[in-house]
């Protein structure tokens, strides 16, 4: 089972952007539940993290009220819808999941999709 991430590329400021990110192959045995970027030079950091149920949403502090995550459970997807954007989110955006369905407590993912580059600039 691997995590498709989908959904990159170059955008201006103020543009928007959705990434995708699936669980294929095999039967359901991880579950994509959000994003995490890492900029140059920079640490890894969480962007937005969706519970299995879809219920709880957690947003980065730098991404409140501009990006949306959303997932359809039907199709094992995570979305996430990024308005706004900003240079500052210039960054490779990777897809977490984890082989269990979280439901409380820190996301801790244990599986990685690849990232999918991310380049906000006019």
């Amino acid at each position: 089972v691997q995590l498709q991430a989908s959904g990159g590329g170059t955008v201006q400021p103020g543009g928007s952007l959705r990434l995708s990110c699936a669980a294929s192959g095999g039967t359901r045995s991880t579950y994509p539940i959000g994003w995490f970027r890492q900029a140059p030079g920079k640490d890894r950091e969480s962007v937005a993290v969706i519970t299995t149920s879809g219920t709880r949403t957690l947003y980065g502090a730098g991404v409140k009220g501009r990006f949306t995550i959303s997932r359809d459970n039907a199709k094992n997807t995570v979305y996430l819808q990024m308005n706004s954007l900003k240079p500052e989110d210039t960054a490779v955006y990777y897809c977490a999941g984890k082989r269990s369905p979280w439901t409380t407590g820190p996301p801790l993912p244990d599986t990685w999709g690849q990232g999918t580059q991310v380049t906000v600039s006019s």
